[in-house]
């Protein structure tokens, strides 16, 4: 049984090493024309990691002939299959660039931009591929209007600004939770203009009276009747905007507060003048 399990390890190692050898043969070749041949193979095959590495050995003997186009493109390919997007989005760019004239620009353009989605994390995290892959899939939309591809660059589109929304609305809500009142109103406001389709509108604003309110409750005595008077401004602006909200009631009371809190403001310095004349 041992005898059994040493050959059968044996014959592992071999045919792992007679791989390899047989690999690097072909990658310590002379014959250019061979190598892209046994590249194409790998490709084709799906070993792109394989395929990638011989195609390098093929960019400077085939350049300028008629194979370089297909070399390039699949060598673009082999750092998306193997999930290299940094790379897979250089060399689409690369490939895009230099053969303009292509059937295969379209598609490169699209890749370039659709690497840099797969790069895309979570909300939560860095949107500096987001941006990036959303600046691309525009200006693919913009070079190639009549494409089929552009209902899904726009999808894309839309998929990653939400994350972006969401992420920026949470980050002036977590101002908001940790009472940097200033900061939580102006991190709202640039989410209402950053993403003006936003379907949190409502709620974003019924947050900002509500974090003004705060802000003014807490001022010194001297910065409230403003701070107060801002209140109640975005108060009654949400009412008007949104008479059947489901937040109504709050924001009518902090209304209410607001403009006793203001009268009272009023009052202390109307007697205070009154005394000292």
């Amino acid at each position: 049984m041992q005898n059994s399990i040493k050959l059968t390890a044996l014959l592992l190692v071999l045919t792992f090493f007679g791989c390899r050898s047989e690999f690097e043969t072909i990658r310590m070749s002379t014959d250019p024309e061979y190598i892209l041949q046994r590249a194409n193979a790998y490709y084709d095959a799906g070993e792109y990691q394989r395929a990638q590495t011989l195609y390098e050995l093929t960019i400077a003997p085939f350049r300028g002939r008629a194979e370089a186009e297909q070399i390039a493109y699949r060598y673009a390919y082999t750092y998306y299959y193997t999930e290299q997007f940094v790379l897979a989005s250089y060399y689409f760019k690369n490939f895009a660039t230099t053969y303009g004239g292509s059937d295969l620009r379209e598609e490169a353009d699209f890749m370039a931009a659709y690497s840099n989605y797969q790069l895309s994390p979570t909300y939560r995290l860095d949107q500096s591929y987001s941006v990036k892959a959303i600046e691309g899939f525009e200006e693919f939309a913009n070079r190639y209007p009549n494409s089929e591809r552009v209902t899904e660059a726009n999808r894309l589109i839309d998929e990653m600004r939400a994350k972006m929304e969401l992420k920026d609305f949470e980050s002036a809500k977590l101002y908001m939770d940790i009472e940097r009142y200033e900061s939580a109103l102006v991190s709202f406001e640039n989410v209402l203009k950053d993403y003006p389709e936003t379907q949190r509108a409502e709620e974003i604003r019924y947050l900002m009276a509500k974090v003004q309110y705060e802000y003014a409750s807490r001022s010194f005595r001297l910065r409230q009747p403003e701070r107060l008077e801002a209140t109640i401004k975005l108060a009654q602006n949400f009412l008007d905007r949104y008479p059947g909200s489901e937040y109504l009631s709050e924001v009518d009371t902090i209304l209410r507060k607001s403009e006793a809190q203001l009268k009272d403001l009023e009052d202390v310095r109307y007697q205070s003048t009154g005394t000292g004349a």
